[in-house]
């Protein structure tokens, strides 16, 4: 992939966060996602590549999507998959609540599980920890072997888990161990990419949640040197069939990283819609001047670049500002 790529896809994360921001708090959730949707299909046809989307919005969300096997770019460049969340949080964002993110995760062609919108076991960590753990350790040896790896004691260790009845017996497991919680409600993404990023002092990602978003968050892990595992969860056996015919002859084998994001090159973007532990969102700073806060990096040279950028929203006419 050209690294002038990885710039290129932060201009089209700026367009989604920008187009949905405008629905910040207003409690509707589908328009939220058709603006940032519309506003990142338009941008991407500006951009030099051949791609071709192989994990779009979730089905479950009854929401426009950015389709499965959709073209996007000019048509000429590199050939590659991408994977995209135009707003990663709906409901965050339809709430006024935090951590709502544009995200995107580009990689070689045939690179990206083309993982089924369904749910998936995930563990995360950063790069101290990465080929130390396993999903099949139980939580307690998990959580010992990450606080050794991060020089922590148990009691300073932080693990992030989604807010949901299905995580409590292990979220009290966790405490049981003597080791911090921090709850979230919506937007795994950005609470996995938090393992790898030293300052938010968050430490371990465990919990069942979206498919779709764990491969995207494995592509953000990979650039950071850190370490997603996972297991998809089919539910019934429409699901198993559906694992099975993208290529997994067990539904329930255990994912390493090669098997997520394969190849040595990946590159992800993110804008903050809302602010969260990883990006500040969008700021509307008066007179239709905006300012958003970006992060795009990429595998193969583990660069990490941080955007701050304003925009003219009066120059900016892919956005429908009449709300």
């Amino acid at each position: 992939m050209d690294r002038e790529l990885a710039l290129e896809i932060v201009r089209v994360t700026e367009a989604a966060a920008l187009a949905s921001a405008q629905w910040m708090g207003r409690g509707k959730k589908n328009e939220a996602d058709d603006a940032a949707t519309t506003a990142m299909r338009t941008m991407f046809d500006s951009v030099n590549m051949a791609g071709t989307v192989v994990i779009g919005e979730g089905e479950l969300d009854e929401a426009p999507m950015l389709y499965i096997g959709e073209k996007l770019g000019t048509g000429n460049g590199p050939e590659v998959d991408i994977a995209v969340d135009p707003l990663e949080g709906t409901n965050i964002v339809a709430k006024g609540h935090a951590n709502a993110m544009a995200v995107i995760a580009i990689a070689d062609k045939g690179n990206l599980l083309h993982a089924p919108d369904m749910y998936m076991e995930k563990i995360a960590v950063g790069p101290n920890a990465a080929g130390k753990i396993s999903l099949d350790d139980p939580i307690e040896t998990t959580i010992e072997i990450v606080a050794e790896a991060n020089n922590k004691r148990i009691r300073d260790l932080t693990v992030i888990i989604q807010e949901r009845d299905r995580h409590q017996e292990l979220i009290d497991r966790i405490r049981a161990k003597g080791a911090r919680v921090k709850l979230f409600g919506d937007g795994d993404v950005g609470a996995s990419i938090a393992t790898a990023l030293q300052w938010t002092g968050i430490d371990l990602f465990v919990g069942t949640g979206g498919a779709p978003e764990g491969v995207i968050s494995a592509a953000a892990l990979k650039c950071l040197g850190g370490e997603m595992q996972a297991r998809l969860v089919p539910m019934n056996e429409e699901e198993e069939v559906r694992c099975r015919r993208m290529g997994l002859e067990d539904p329930r084998q255990l994912l390493h990283m090669e098997d997520l994001v394969a190849g040595d090159d990946a590159i992800f973007a993110a804008t903050g819609v809302s602010s969260g532990e990883m990006l500040e969102g969008v700021k509307f700073l008066g007179g239709n001047l905006v300012e958003t806060h970006s992060i795009v990096m990429r595998a193969k040279t583990k660069t990490v670049r941080y955007v701050k950028a304003h925009h003219h929203l009066d120059h900016k006419p892919y956005l429908n500002l009449n709300i």
